[in-house]
């Protein structure tokens, strides 16, 4: 029994830890072929709170939501920055921000995300629909018979082309499409690496991905970005700021530049895939989101079709619940987020209930909310898709029981604490400009009845990938 579940060498408050018997990879295969399972399996074995070793590392899983908050408030001691800035530079290729060589340099870059917050999120958001519209319209105006596509293609093609034209600007050369068309298919063959990065495999296993990846960075050297025209001030900030620092070569920084690219893509392509797969799966959710969206047109007296330029306000934007919460419903849905916490000391974490984790330095915490989300007790039939669930009176739903109390924390699909995305507020803006323009311009019905269902190969890394691309068909609204 001892090879499975070890139980040598703990501490008194320490968890019960999971072991597995194979040296070093521990418990990360069973781990990573269903981690949901295996997470809900271990929590009726040991209880909420629990250790487990997978690959080299000893992870503590804290299960019980109403205990999240004791590890998100806790940030001086449970950090997030480090491990996320060190597997990033891996990941993305440039030098780790260490305090010695940059400093200051993590800090003046975490304050740019005032750039996606306020008023300047509005100034993002608007080139962002702006961009949507004339890219629906060099993709979509001819479409006045049904045109057929497959739909994780094409969400993929419009969501880069308008986020790379919005965050960089547009590409002069009469063949502008084209050319973010090669940088978005590189970008594929990148992203499909990049589980296996995450995970620590040495790049050079990878096939051409280090080939491919160094090209992509190339694209972002400061003699190419500056022939594009119309950046976004985010973008620009970032620029300024790196110019500060002499010991960051120019490679380097493109490199920061392709890693903002996939921070800003990466998760939002799959999430809109989503969104819109199961608004064409219900046909009473879509016959609800686009009954809102007509009113909203009506009542600004704003004309639909790919001719005419449509504006939201985002007061507007926030005003269309059933949009909102269809586009929730499918994020609660796909997004399997691991929301890591790294000890910084030998530390006790007291939790609810005079209950006490004792944690050694060096030690991980994770969260895992995709048990959260798929919890029957705080949401009901929790594998159906409800595009309302998150209305209640007309208005928006932000109340979520468990056991009869209140859940400061029903929906995490962006992380927690101080390791939320900067982003989301542009993220979810821009998903529902994306399906806002689709459905007010167009008739779109599915083409194939086949299920799609979720590609478990980034489990916690975020919104996870269908399994298979599937045809839709779309032509302009009579």
């Amino acid at each position: 029994l001892f090879i499975f579940f070890s139980v040598f060498n703990r501490k008194t408050g320490e968890p019960p830890l999971i072991n597995g018997w194979i040296p070093y990879l521990g418990k990360a295969l069973i781990f990573r072929k269903d981690a949901y399972k295996f997470l809900l399996d271990q929590q009726k074995k040991f209880g909420d709170i629990f250790t487990v070793h997978i690959a080299g590392r000893y992870i503590t899983f804290i299960m019980d939501p109403f205990q999240y908050v004791y590890v998100i408030r806790n940030s001086k001691q449970l950090e997030f920055h480090e491990f996320a800035n060190k597997m990033a530079s891996k990941t993305f290729d440039y030098p780790a921000l260490s305090k010695g060589k940059f400093p200051e340099l993590k800090e003046n870059l975490h304050r740019i995300y005032q750039y996606l917050q306020g008023k300047p999120l509005d100034i993002i958001s608007d080139h962002m629909m702006k961009n949507l519209q004339d890219i629906f319209e060099w993709k979509c105006s001819q479409a006045t018979d049904w045109e057929t596509e497959k739909m994780y293609k094409f969400c993929c093609s419009v969501m880069f082309e308008a986020s790379f034209v919005t965050l960089y600007g547009r590409v002069p050369a009469a063949d502008g499409h084209k050319v973010i068309s090669e940088i978005r298919d590189k970008f594929i063959k990148f992203d499909a690496s990049f589980p296996y990065l995450a995970a620590n495999i040495p790049i050079e296993l990878l096939g051409a991905t280090k080939k491919v990846r160094k090209e992509l960075i190339h694209h972002f050297l400061l003699q190419n970005m500056t022939k594009w025209l119309g950046g976004s001030k985010v973008v620009q900030a970032r620029q300024d700021i790196f110019e500060k620092y002499e010991l960051l070569g120019d490679y380097d920084k493109a490199a920061h530049h392709f890693a903002f690219l996939w921070a800003s893509v990466g998760n939002t392509i799959p999430a809109t895939f989503w969104a819109m797969y199961y608004l064409l799966r219900h046909p009473e959710a879509l016959a609800a989101v686009r009954d809102e969206i007509d009113h909203l047109l009506q009542s600004t007296g704003q004309k639909r079709g790919p001719t005419y330029n449509i504006h939201l306000t985002r007061e507007q934007l926030d005003n269309l619940v059933y949009l909102e919460s269809a586009l929730n419903e499918s994020l609660r849905m796909c997004s399997s987020s691991m929301n890591i916490r790294i000890s910084q000391e030998d530390f006790v974490l007291k939790l609810e209930g005079n209950q006490e984790v004792v944690l050694r330095k060096g030690d991980w915490i994770a969260l895992y909310p995709q048990i959260l989300h798929m919890d029957p007790e705080v949401y009901e039939d929790p594998k159906e898709y409800k595009f309302d669930r998150y209305i209640e009176n007309g208005k928006k739903k932000t109340t979520f029981y468990k056991a009869g109390r209140k859940l400061k924390y029903f929906l995490m699909p962006f992380g927690s604490g101080i390791s939320m995305c900067p982003g989301r507020f542009l993220a979810m803006n821009e998903m529902k400009m994306f399906l806002f323009i689709l459905l007010s311009h167009f008739d779109v019905e599915l083409a194939e009845n086949k299920s799609v269902r979720l590609d478990n190969s980034r489990m916690g890394l975020g919104i996870l990938l269908p399994d298979v691309d599937i045809a839709f068909r779309y032509k302009l609204r009579s």
